[in-house]
């Protein structure tokens, strides 16, 4: 039954571009990262998102619809970073069912694609980054519109065309452009500008998007309007994606345009065959925790559940704060090292995830942490199915792989006490680049987070590229229970550094007695296996690490688009984003204060 049927007024206010319910009956706007109250919450990255999400909820919705509301109106207020050309994983608590699930919405590559997908046929070398990025070749199959249908069908109350309806309003009637859209614009700009399509829609008269102008996507409406007649065949299969093949193949080159046109490989079958997977979540327990994540094609539960069974090693508590973040820094990077050897799609590799995840896996690469030094990276991965005895640390001969930055995550509870854990992305901050024409968003790079070539020579690469293959993610929405109930739920974005945000957070909450807010707030460091840890500025103030360098940490921070050197970006590590649950109905939902611009958090109904 849809929303129609259970809410005559409330279908009646959506069709002419309200609200899901009357104003009188929606509480004060979403204005801050902060809200406490009962009924269900939702922290997203824009007012209008969580606002989307919060009325659905009002209607009678489950978090599944709430979700669904929340990404789909991102896809017109955080264009740059998800929407229907990308892909994403769920983690969602079943309040009926006591059980925790994941769906997996992962771009795959097309069925034609080898692992020479990134060479350059005419020289055999692998295409640079920037240029991979910015083609064709980098698409895969979009996941997202998958994911939806099938959240809706297991946990869901409403019709996705009624779930659409929020962000089919925003996209009509437009919203505020604000001055984190016109920076995510500036540093996309000379890109953009290659793309009829994409420069239309995001530099109106070839110019920078004014902050407090109005941003309307009237055909990223009218693209909601026909999946929500047809379903989602519309795009698996039907005009929608014809007209993905389409872009992917024939570039929509802006007249002047200096950019080599490299077609990618997508069919309109690829699309047809598209499934998003079930799979079972990955599991730790962590100082009397459940910690439930997101397992392979994604490495975010596997990397995180480590570190953590590593950690589990030590009392962080009674450490001196130079000791404890000297062990997550060297538990990070002990777990990079397994990550980047052994994850990659189950379905085309032989991932020991049950090993990774073991604790006695996790106390055979915890007694290679020196409380005087740190370890030299890159550190070799250390081998799951091997005795449990403390091999010594080995150098490592492997690259470090490429991986964008830019994804969004959201988390969303209802009256019910479901919860979802919600990460979705198209990859680099404005994806491929390339708008779909006539339909209203960008398309995804995503095939990119494969390794062009093997990171090490002679040993084996779990994430080359593949026919029908989910490239590695590092996506790691997390539900945390306690006593078999939600606690926690949170997740973030940042490429690689979403696993280290995600652990940074845990820690700080658990054993550095931080606040949800103070733990999401505080400055962060992301240890990923490199002879450096890449920080934020305000870390970097942090009394402590004069003592960290005294044993071998080594800090940089990152403020260079790994499009182009010549642009500056902001040095922020994620954008988190999370829920505790208080008891007797009550919800703390956090975001983020400053970075991104920060985030906004709502309830149902606020604690007065």
């Amino acid at each position: 039954m849809g929303i129609a049927a259970r809410f005559p007024a409330v279908a009646a206010a959506v069709l002419l571009g309200a609200a899901l319910v009357p104003a009188s009956a929606v509480a004060a706007p979403v204005t801050g990262p902060v809200a406490v109250g009962t009924g269900g919450a939702v922290v997203s990255d824009t007012p209008e998102s969580t606002e989307a999400g919060l009325a659905v909820l009002r209607a009678g919705g489950t978090a599944a619809d709430a979700a669904v509301a929340v990404a789909a109106t991102l896809g017109v207020t955080d264009p740059y970073v998800a929407g229907l050309g990308g892909g994403g994983y769920l983690v969602y608590y079943d309040a009926k069912a006591h059980k925790v699930s994941t769906i997996d919405g992962r771009e795959t590559a097309p069925a034609s694609a080898g692992p020479d997908l990134f060479l350059d046929p005419a020289t055999g070398k692998p295409l640079s980054f920037p240029t991979a990025v910015t083609s064709g070749l980098s698409v895969g199959v979009p996941g997202m519109l998958m994911t939806w249908q099938q959240a809706l069908q297991r946990w869901g109350r409403f019709r996705l065309a009624d779930v659409l309806r929020p962000a089919e309003a925003v996209a009509d009637r437009g919203f505020r452009v604000t001055a984190t859209l016109r920076e995510q614009t500036r540093q996309n700009a000379a890109r953009f500008a290659q793309f009829s399509s994409t420069s239309a829609l995001f530099l109106p008269g070839g110019q920078l998007p004014e902050v407090g102008s109005t941003l309307r996507n009237p055909d990223l409406a009218a693209t909601y309007r026909q999946i929500g007649r047809e379903g989602v065949g519309a795009l698996y299969g039907g005009s929608v994606g014809a007209d993905v093949v389409r872009t992917v193949h024939d570039l929509p080159l802006a007249p002047g345009a200096t950019l080599q046109p490299r077609p990618g490989l997508m069919q309109l079958g690829d699309l047809a065959a598209y499934r998003a997977l079930s799979a079972a979540p990955t599991h730790v327990r962590y100082r009397g925790l459940d910690v439930y994540g997101m397992a392979p094609s994604s490495s975010g539960g596997s990397t995180v559940g480590e570190a953590l069974n590593i950690l589990g090693n030590f009392d962080l508590r009674d450490m001196d704060r130079v000791q404890a973040l000297h062990h997550y820094l060297e538990a990070s990077r002990l777990a990079f090292a397994d990550r980047n050897r052994y994850v990659g799609d189950p379905r085309y590799t032989d991932v020991p995830l049950a090993q990774l995840l073991s604790p006695g896996f996790g106390r055979q690469r915890a007694c290679l942490i020196d409380p005087g030094h740190a370890l030299t990276s890159p550190v070799a991965p250390g081998n799951p199915a091997g005795s449990g005895d403390c091999v010594p640390a080995q150098p490592s001969q492997a690259r470090q792989p490429d991986e964008g930055t830019h994804t969004n995550h959201f988390v969303v509870s209802d009256r019910w006490g479901n919860v979802a854990s919600y990460t979705n992305t198209i990859e680099e901050l404005g994806g491929s680049g390339i708008v779909v024409p006539h339909r209203g968003f960008l398309l995804n790079n995503e095939l990119t987070d494969f390794d062009f070539t093997p990171l090490q020579a002679g040993v084996p690469d779990p994430n080359l590229p593949a026919g029908g293959k989910r490239p590695r993610s590092s996506m790691s929405p997390t539900i945390v229970l306690r006593g078999g109930q939600p606690w926690l739920a949170l997740g973030s974005p940042g490429g690689a550094t979403i696993i280290t945000t995600v652990l940074q957070t845990l820690v700080n909450r658990v054993d550095f007695g931080m606040s949800l807010p103070q733990a999401i707030a505080a400055p962060r460091a992301s240890q990923r296996n490199s002879a450096s840890t890449q920080a934020e500025p305000a870390f970097l103030q942090d009394p402590a690490v004069p003592g960290l360098e005294a044993l071998g940490q080594r800090f940089t921070v990152n403020t260079t688009s790994p499009l182009d050197p010549s642009i500056t970006i902001a040095p922020d590590i994620g954008v988190a984003a999370g829920l505790e649950f208080l008891g007797h109905g009550q919800v703390l939902a956090a975001g983020e204060p400053t970075r991104r611009g920060g985030t906004a958090a709502g309830v149902v109904m606020p604690r007065r």
